[in-house]
């Protein structure tokens, strides 16, 4: 009875609409809007498609495909999925815990996207005019052409958008060092973003599905939008030539190759544990693999769009100044607190053209961070079932998750928060964690688990049998792939600069290197443990912890249900 009700009281799905919009909304986020673009600009345009189509197939899809197929296979969240695959292994799952904790921090993005929103309705946009309060005597106009005549002048001023940024949003205090006051603009911001998390996910899968309907279609008719208007701008033709014109000689740097990778990591999710949680709240016969294609496809297609959308207008900024493409072009939170913003100003109806931008970015924000918090509240419930998995525990918890960390959050909307902020990012959510996370995955799915075994449970799920080239990818090639990617990362490895002249202070470097050891070193401490407490010879402890602990939730469902009949 106790199993039935442990089983039972795991909700899943309401529709396989629900749980494509949610994956959809969550892969696809900032990373396809803010660095796919840039990435292709500087990285040899057309050409970088190649390196990224490439590890699209031999490490998006595959990862893809194995972390949803694995959760669906469970029925649990990242930590206690372990126990069904490989024990020896469930350090991993620690380390997806450690991640979400600093990846909690990217709602700053959304709460600066909702300031920069509600100045977007003013008459006068602030980061097209000179005349704020904010506004130093250094300023250039920013739509004027052939602002580059004067390289002195240059140097020496700046521009409304940048102090709009710098001054007005973040108030930017000289360092970490300085805190300085919380903002109590962006703490009400980040207050409503907190809420807005809280009643997409206080009910589980069955609110955030729901959700999901609009924040996860709505930015693609933005999107949309965006685009028709960015192609009918002058001087969008040759945004989009810098965009796409392909330079093969730099498929030959390796760094092309590097930069590929760690974008299929970030824009598919893949080695988070995100989409084993989002997996898990499927039926056990959904076609997990057909899904895996459409979705990959989905998720690169918006960032070749995504490209267009931004380059026609960076063609039409620099047209508008009088200077190359290469001279305005920006990525990250440059380009959509700066330049976007910047050249939405020049355009005719510039609210309307701002709201759309910021909108999008709101809702992109909104999907990606209320699942991630989803995925962290699913594990530590499924950690500890008997403490949670009862009516009313979950709304609670839920509450004091988001409480918690809008009362962290506030050191993120202090002066000194950028500084934060950038320094989790760089150290705590860093690209080393994934290529160590997806090389951990692999050796314990692929080798200690078995690939085979795998390749047969997703054709008992879907009826689907994968094609060795899986097998292939999962055991040897993103194993290899990883590995070397984990290497060349620390090796040429350089300190975290702001605005490249802000050297953090050394304590700061210690702390950020504590982040990255604090979810890495989860894989190897966990096992050394286990094998440790473990008796019998290394071997047998090895056998051992390598085979699964219990049997999947939804082999112990359908137990618990034949059982129920035979009683009835």
């Amino acid at each position: 009875l106790n199993v039935c009700l442990r089983a039972g009281d795991r909700r899943q799905w309401a529709s396989k609409t629900e749980y494509i919009l949610v994956v959809a909304g969550n892969v696809v986020g900032l990373g396809n809007v803010w660095r796919f673009p840039y990435l292709c600009y500087k990285y040899g345009g057309g050409a970088f498609l190649v390196p990224y189509g490439l590890l699209a197939v031999v490490c998006g899809i595959p990862l893809f495909l194995l972390e949803t197929s694995s959760g669906q296979y469970t029925q649990e969240g990242f930590i206690t999925c372990w126990r069904k695959l490989c024990p020896l292994a469930q350090g991993i799952g620690y380390g997806h815990f450690v991640i979400k904790l600093y990846a909690f921090s990217y709602i700053i993005v959304e709460v600066w996207a909702l300031f920069s929103l509600m100045f977007s309705f003013r008459s006068q946009l602030p980061w097209a005019s000179c005349d704020n309060t904010w506004n130093t005597g250094k300023m250039l106009n920013s739509s004027s052409p052939n602002v580059t005549a004067n390289q002195t002048m240059l140097t020496n001023t700046t521009s409304a958008a940048v102090e709009f940024w710098e001054r007005r949003l973040l108030a930017m205090s000289g360092g970490i060092e300085e805190l300085g006051s919380v903002r109590w603009e962006l703490a009400l911001c980040l207050l409503v973003c907190w809420m807005f998390c809280y009643f997409s996910i206080w009910k589980g899968v069955r609110s955030s599905g729901k959700v999901a309907y609009f924040t996860a279609t709505f930015p693609y008719v933005l999107l949309l939008i965006l685009l028709i208007r960015g192609l009918t701008l002058p001087g969008a033709s040759e945004g989009i030539y810098f965009y796409l014109y392909p330079d093969l000689k730099r498929l030959a740097n390796l760094e092309v190759w590097i930069e590929a990778g760690s974008q299929i990591c970030f824009s598919y999710s893949v080695a988070v544990g995100t989409l084993g949680v989002l997996g898990s709240y499927n039926r056990h016969n959904n076609n997990c693999y057909k899904d895996c294609f459409w979705l990959c496809l989905l998720n690169s297609g918006t960032s070749f769009v995504a490209g267009f959308v931004v380059f026609s207008v960076l063609g039409f900024m620099a047209q508008k100044q009088g200077v190359g493409v290469d001279a305005v072009v920006e990525s990250g939170p440059g380009l959509a607190f700066i330049t976007y913003p910047q050249a939405t100003a020049m355009m005719p109806l510039p609210q309307f053209w701002t709201v759309c931008f910021f909108l999008m970015l709101i809702l992109l924000t909104v999907d990606t961070h209320f699942v991630i918090v989803e995925s962290f509240i699913t594990s530590v419930s499924d950690l500890f079932p008997k403490l949670f998995h009862k009516p009313g525990r979950r709304e609670i918890f839920v509450l004091l998750i988001c409480l918690f960390f809008y009362l962290t959050h506030l050191t993120l909307v202090t002066e000194g928060g950028i500084y934060i902020f950038e320094l989790i990012d760089y150290y705590g959510c860093t690209r080393a964690c994934h290529y160590f996370m997806a090389l951990s995955q692999c050796l314990a799915l692929a080798w200690g688990f078995g690939a085979d075994r795998v390749i047969n449970i997703i054709e008992d799920m879907t009826g689907q049998r994968p094609s060795i080239f899986f097998k292939l990818c999962w055991k040897y090639i993103i194993p290899l792939l990883s590995l070397i990617s984990f290497i060349l990362y620390l090796v040429n490895f350089t300190h975290l600069r702001i605005n490249n002249w802000y050297l953090y202070p050394d304590w700061a470097y210690a702390l950020g290197w504590t982040m990255t050891l604090s979810s890495l070193t989860m894989v190897p401490l966990w096992a050394a443990g286990q094998m440790c407490l473990t008796s019998g010879t290394f071997r047998q402890r090895l056998s051992i912890l390598c085979r699964p602990a219990e049997d999947p939730a939804w082999q112990r469902r359908k137990m618990g249900e034949d059982r129920t009949t035979v009683e009835l």
